[in-house]
């Protein structure tokens, strides 16, 4: 018992000692800071992004330096330009050619002079068939604008934020021992 007791003494002793010895000296560590240095970050980036893309189309990814969206913009904004043209163009032919009919005047589908022969009822399916194609053209190269804007100003934010291999997302296919089958996962890591 009074062995236990001197041991005691002795570990309570050395803990109060060691305490007191790492409170009184500095070891002089340093603390890294991973936080991110505030002037880089600028909050009005994503809305001059925006801005800039609802002005003149992808000037929003050029203002994000991803200039190899700025084709991809003006592909899809020009192919809705197109087809939008394209069924005014048949939409106008369609609908002039049946004012001419019903005045009695020829017109490009009458069957005379080796043109097409295409009845009244066809020229007004026609009509119905390329206004809606028309309206529906333009409603998408209007979405497409609008969501090349969201995209500059979601793009301008994202890049705000820190993204580096300390961050990873990795899928991988694992191989199950117990029934031999394929399993497929995915592992996120955040490393400190």
């Amino acid at each position: 018992m009074l062995k236990k007791c001197f041991y005691i003494q002795v570990v309570v002793v050395l803990i109060f000692a060691f305490k007191s010895y790492s409170q009184e000296e500095n070891l002089g560590l340093k603390i890294k800071d991973t936080i991110f240095n505030t002037n880089d970050f600028n909050p009005l980036s994503p809305a001059k992004a925006a801005f800039y893309s609802a002005i003149l189309p992808g000037l929003g990814q050029a203002y994000n330096k991803k200039y190899w969206k700025i084709p991809f913009v003006y592909g899809a904004i020009g192919t809705g330009i197109y087809f939008y043209d394209s069924n005014n163009k048949n939409y106008n032919r369609a609908r002039t050619a049946y004012k001419l009919r019903i005045n009695d005047k020829p017109d490009e589908f009458d069957g005379t002079n080796g043109n097409i022969l295409l009845s009244d009822d066809a020229l007004i399916r026609a009509q119905k068939s390329y206004k809606k194609d028309r309206d529906l053209s333009l409603l998408v190269t209007i979405g497409i604008y609008f969501l090349q804007i969201i995209e500059a100003s979601t793009n301008a934010h994202l890049l705000q934020h820190n993204v580096d291999d300390n961050l990873s997302f990795s899928p991988q296919i694992i191989q199950n021992s117990v029934t031999n089958k394929s399993i497929v996962g995915a592992s996120i890591n955040f490393n400190f």
